[in-house]
């Protein structure tokens, strides 16, 4: 599930680059929203599931819906504008350090040695693509970066929040209704700061419909269940798999570069995994 996660979920930084170049961000977020979270709050019903969420469910997925949905995604659509696909993902893999940093903080949560180290490599390899990155990208977008790094913030309490969301079922109703409350939000600044504007054409639309459904839904699901089978802190581990992923497709599809540093920083980040992952035997 982790693997799977980390793949839909980079993929997702290629796919919103070509949409952003071709519609306004915020507003074909919301949208993209608006269909995900239909079609889940759709399939739930179907399997009988209701939303008559219990209080602690309906905080926990208000708080998702606008940390993850509004806040980290609305701020990486609006700054891919003008950071590469690539950076965007580096930046978002360094949340596992805040989720430990807040887990730690709020809920009293304990980390052994080895899933210190584990989590400082993580860190150090991210710190080792983004550094080189940014030397020798003299047009690199500050605002943009900056935009990034408060949506990895807003995400790393998103993961704290999940804990609520899932305890009492019902959980693509769940994953429905954040989205919803995603899209409601991001309308908001839509209307307000946006003109409608689409370049239309193949491209866009296999972007589109890709990001509604697998970063949009099936990847949302599958964190929920990650995150109820080990935990958040250990679950946002696997975004450190981020830049491996996010680089690729990038590279694939977009033709951006990959460098020598960008293998050493992913090759460390591997080890920071591992290393977290091994933790995980032997308890706090």
């Amino acid at each position: 599930m982790g693997l799977a996660f980390a793949m839909m979920w980079s993929s997702a930084f290629t796919s919103a680059r070509i949409i952003v170049a071709a519609a306004p961000p915020i507003s074909a977020l919301s949208l993209r929203f608006l269909i995900s979270g239909l079609i889940a709050i759709a399939i739930a019903r179907f399997l009988g599931q209701t939303w008559r969420l219990t209080a602690l469910q309906w905080r926990a997925t208000i708080v998702f819906g606008i940390c993850q949905n509004a806040l980290y995604l609305g701020l990486n659509f609006y700054a891919m504008q003008t950071v590469e696909a690539s950076l965007a993902a580096i930046i978002a893999s360094t949340m596992p350090l805040l989720v430990a940093l807040l887990g730690w903080m709020i809920f009293q949560d304990r980390l052994n040695s080895l899933s210190v180290m584990g989590l400082l490599l993580g860190f150090a390899g991210v710190a080792v693509i983004m550094g080189n990155r940014l030397q020798v990208s003299g047009g690199v977008d500050l605002t943009g970066v900056a935009l990034c790094v408060i949506g990895a913030a807003a995400l790393a309490l998103a993961t704290l929040a999940v804990r609520g969301a899932i305890a009492g079922g019902n959980m693509l109703m769940v994953v429905g209704l954040q989205m919803m409350v995603g899209a409601a939000a991001l309308s908001l600044i839509a209307v307000t700061t946006e003109s409608w504007y689409v370049s239309w054409s193949i491209e866009l639309i296999m972007a589109f419909a890709y990001t509604t459904i697998v970063p949009g839904l099936l990847a949302t699901l599958v964190w929920f269940w990650l995150v109820d089978r080990i935990g958040a802190v250990r679950a946002a581990t696997f975004h450190f798999l981020n830049p491996f992923f996010g680089v690729a497709v990038a590279a694939l599809l977009l033709s951006e570069q990959i460098g020598l540093y960008d293998l050493i920083g992913v090759t460390v980040i591997m080890v920071g995994i591992l290393a977290v992952q091994l933790a995980k035997t032997r308890g706090p």
